[in-house]
């Protein structure tokens, strides 16, 4: 099916990548549901996951695509969700979403402006976008600033799950900052795209800053037609 390929829910256009939206019932959807139940079993009394780094070692490897349906099952058992395009420097959750990107993320860090105010329906029941907004000259320090700090706070008071769409760990430092604050981080890497070599810099630089790696989403296998695209590993 290509990716060009959409259906219509109400007024919203969702395009092929949201898998877990336009055919729920696909061996890939249940994949991310599995990824979705794992989590959530690797919550404790002391310590539940409530936000959630998704990054990758490098481009190209379908964090964003998983960031997005992940959300989506996160939704679609009832919780509230808010998908946060922090890739501030290759933005795509607006795109995946049809979505305004004017007003987003690098707004509410820059200014006063609250995380209620800048976030848009996505469209899916209990499931809201922040988008990146206006591209920032300087996101490693916005990530890493008092005032993001902040806007976790209110987003944890808003929402029941907050995940957070990230650069490439290798690549820059976003997400390093981000797995630093967040309670858990996801790793997406891709058949014959991700390098052994950087997956193991991704890991020692997670490991570097104390994240806790809930576990690796594998995508690309093609065993056959229609299995063996996402797995989950738990930690």
């Amino acid at each position: 099916m290509s990716k060009k390929h959409t259906e219509r829910k109400g007024t919203q256009t969702h395009p092929v990548s949201l898998i877990t939206l336009v055919d729920p019932s696909s061996p890939i959807s249940e994949q991310f549901r599995t990824i979705r139940t794992n989590i959530q079993f690797a919550s404790s009394a002391d310590r539940q996951i409530r936000t959630i780094v998704v990054t990758s070692s490098g481009p190209g490897e379908g964090k964003s695509t998983s960031s997005a349906n992940l959300a989506v099952v996160f939704a679609k058992s009832g919780q509230r969700v808010l998908l946060v395009d922090a890739d501030m420097r290759n933005p795509t959750v607006y795109k995946t979403f049809n979505l305004s990107n004017e007003v987003g993320l690098s707004t509410v860090l820059s200014t006063q402006r609250s995380v209620l105010e800048a976030a848009q329906p996505s469209g899916i029941e209990n499931l809201s976008i922040l988008t990146s907004g206006p591209k920032a000259p300087n996101p490693s320090e916005l990530l890493g600033s008092a005032r993001m700090d902040q806007v976790i706070d209110e987003a944890r008071n808003l929402y029941d799950i907050v995940i957070f769409d990230m650069p490439p760990v290798v690549a820059v430092t976003d997400a390093q900052i981000m797995a630093s604050k967040a309670d858990g981080t996801v790793l997406v890497i891709r058949e014959n795209v991700s390098r052994k070599e950087s997956l193991v810099k991704a890991r020692d630089l997670l490991k570097m800053v104390g994240a806790r790696v809930l576990g690796v989403v594998y995508n690309g296998a093609q065993h056959t037609k229609d299995q063996g695209y996402y797995y989950y590993y738990g930690s």
